[in-house]
């Protein structure tokens, strides 16, 4: 697998209720938030009475052709698209996970972490519950099925409080869709109108592909329960302020989408217009590491007076199996992806825009690419603060030994790089680009985690684990291994 430039990306959900055609549109939806993961897709459709589930390895495309939407009818649906991980490229953890309770079939799809989930999965399995996956999403169904509640909605109200860490969830039993989101509103999850109806989804861009009409951000700590034409809405526990993920705007997000209820283009070009204010350069030209950072970097050369110039071009065609493991093709990624403009490049010194760093191979290998195209200098410049810690709150993230930001000051990491000058927007600047920046959780620039962690043990085992990645337990005495990891 190739090194990732980026974190790799969380999971997408969408909720379809009460109209026809809904597995299309679902499917149609997650298109549109493929890029939230591409390891498999998922959707569960529902006539009002019999509730069916199709989910496989791969994109949206590959699982869901016209002869599979057309095998499931109804008019509810709720669909799923995880993220690629190492160690977890199981179907078995695809989603959504569909259960058979005493209050009938439950499907569940979940964009989320839950860090209190060995705790309770640990718990349940001492009880004689038995798991049939390593995803934490399933601790909620389990939660569910024991819960004496005569509703979904109201067992719902009654386990999410249990619940420590991130989770934008949709749920459907019957003709019912219920979506819902944690206290601290870490995830984004979306309403939306159509016909006469609701949709939800994890960013607004799912509405747009099927006509739907955005109205506002499901609320922290909200619980939206949809019927035929029908909404209610319920309330968990307040928390004192929202902690939303900052890294939904820096990178995860399509800048074509309205999240938090904010406008994901609009935030990316203020961080870009308050890089270029903190750390403007001697450049004839800046240019952005496409796709994610285009915005952040006509942001720039706004603010800078610099022209802004396609210098870099990204391969969109790339296989997911073509980049094999062996070393020597690890090595041509970046130019299998990426592909500079000489005739852009020659003489010129350049300043280049990125969205972050993670490792700071792939940007090694880039910086050398541009140099080889003729680039005289190369002035990096990142629309967010030196990633110094993981995220435990739903991506997958490398260890923290493993954040070049963590060990090393930003001269080294310049040095490292071999660029003629490197500066990040400070987080004061990035929190002023959101607009709200008190709302939103900066855990991975600061290491102060708004969710703590019950044990030091529990945190440890989490450092290779986000929404969708396989987590393995350490087995305590009388205990056995596995856990949660979706």
């Amino acid at each position: 697998m190739s090194e990732p430039r980026h974190w790799r990306e969380e999971c997408g959900v969408v909720g379809i209720a009460g109209v026809q055609g809904a597995a299309e549109l679902a499917s149609m939806a997650l298109h549109a938030l493929q890029h939230r993961g591409q390891e498999s897709a998922g959707i569960t459709v529902s006539d009002g009475h019999l509730i069916t589930t199709h989910k496989a390895m791969g994109l949206v495309a590959d699982v869901f052709d016209e002869t599979t939407v057309k095998s499931l009818p109804g008019t509810f649906a709720i669909g799923h698209v995880r993220y690629s991980t190492s160690g977890s490229s199981n179907l078995i953890n695809a989603q959504p996970i569909q259960v058979a309770s005493h209050r009938g079939a439950i499907s569940l799809a979940h964009n989320g972490n839950l860090v209190n989930a060995p705790q309770l999965r640990r718990t349940m399995e001492q009880e004689g519950s038995i798991f049939s996956t390593t995803s934490d999403s399933e601790v909620i169904l389990h939660l569910l099925a024991r819960d004496r509640a005569e509703s979904i909605p109201d067992a719902l109200q009654n386990v999410l409080p249990r619940l420590d860490g991130a989770y934008s969830l949709v749920l459907l039993s019957g003709d019912t869709l219920i979506a819902a989101r944690d206290p601290l509103g870490f995830r984004p999850l979306c309403l939306g109108r159509f016909q006469d109806s609701y949709v939800v989804a994890s960013e607004s861009c799912a509405f747009d592909i099927i006509g739907a009409r955005y109205l506002r951000e499901v609320e922290a700590g909200e619980i939206v329960v949809i019927g035929r034409g029908e909404l209610a809405s319920r309330r968990i526990a307040r928390a004192e302020r929202e902690r939303r993920c900052v890294f939904e705007h820096v990178y995860f997000s399509r800048p074509d989408s309205t999240i938090f209820g904010t406008s994901v283009e609009r935030t990316r070009r203020r961080s870009g217009e308050i890089l270029g204010r903190e750390a403007p350069a001697d450049a004839d030209l800046v240019t952005a590491v496409p796709d994610s950072s285009n915005t952040a970097a006509l942001g720039y050369a706004r603010a800078t007076g610099i022209p802004f110039e396609m210098a870099l071009i990204r391969n969109h065609y790339i296989g997911r199996t073509f980049i094999s493991p062996a070393q020597q093709v690890r090595d041509m990624s970046v130019r299998i992806k990426f592909n500079p403009v000489a005739e852009v490049l020659t003489g010129r010194r350049v300043v280049v825009v990125d969205d972050s760093i993670v490792r700071g191979t792939t940007m090694r290998k880039l910086v050398k690419l541009l140099r080889q195209a003729g680039a005289e200098q190369v002035h990096l410049r990142i629309a967010s603060p030196p990633i110094t810690n993981p995220c435990f709150y739903g991506i997958d993230t490398p260890v923290r030994k493993e954040l070049i930001a963590s060990s090393h000051t930003v001269e080294e990491i310049a040095a490292y790089l071999r660029v003629d000058s490197l500066c990040y927007l400070s987080l004061a600047g990035l929190l002023e680009a959101t607009g709200e920046g008190e709302r939103y959780c900066n855990a991975c620039f600061t290491g102060d985690y708004p969710v703590p962690f019950e044990s030091e043990p529990d945190k440890a085992v989490f450092d290779r684990h986000a929404a969708g990645a396989e987590l393995i337990l350490k087995p305590k005495p009388g205990g056995s291994p596995g856990g949660p990891g979706a």
